[in-house]
């Protein structure tokens, strides 16, 4: 039974990626990349860490979801222009992810004891865990709630009418 969920949401995050790729509208980009959350939370939740799952759908599918859809509103980002793209990337880009393809899947068939694999230690508590998010890892964490705020206040900034040439306008 495992099995069968894990291709059928691994299927539904391959899926949900291709989506966010081939979507033209950013906000229904940003749908597909919710898709994809929700999905990698219903495998961590096969792989027996409810923690991480949980907090898979409240941080990411949530709040950082809320986050780049609001930006976009906010940006108000209508259609993109299309273009044919560069002819040197569609030459060297196909064959090079051929060539990554292929030597990832020599690498995945040729390596020994993939079917050993087995927990090693108990697993933590969501004690040990948050001691280890808040204590070790705070500073990390920090930085990276002072980057997103300042990509936030970057996004209003760039929505702002006319950068304040307005108000000049209108005094002269």
């Amino acid at each position: 039974m495992h099995l069968i969920l894990f291709f059928i949401f691994a299927g539904c995050a391959l899926a949900g990626a291709v989506n966010l790729l081939l979507q033209s509208h950013p906000i229904n980009s940003a749908l597909s990349l919710i898709v994809v959350m929700i999905s990698l939370a219903v495998l961590y939740l096969l792989l027996g860490a409810e923690f991480l799952a949980i907090a898979q759908i409240i941080v990411y599918a949530g709040a950082v979801m809320v986050l780049f859809t609001f930006v976009v509103m906010l940006l108000n980002a209508g259609r993109e222009e299309r273009t044919r793209g560069s002819r040197a990337a569609l030459a060297l880009g196909f064959p090079a992810a051929v060539a990554i393809v292929a030597i990832i899947a020599t690498v995945i068939l040729r390596a020994q004891g993939l079917s050993t694999a087995g927990v090693q230690q108990g697993i933590t508590s969501t004690a040990e865990l948050s001691r280890v998010l808040f204590h070790g890892l705070l500073l990390p964490f920090e930085i990276t709630s002072v980057l997103i705020l300042i990509a936030i206040l970057g996004a209003v900034a760039l929505a702002r009418q006319g950068n304040g040439d307005g108000e000049r306008k209108a005094g002269k």
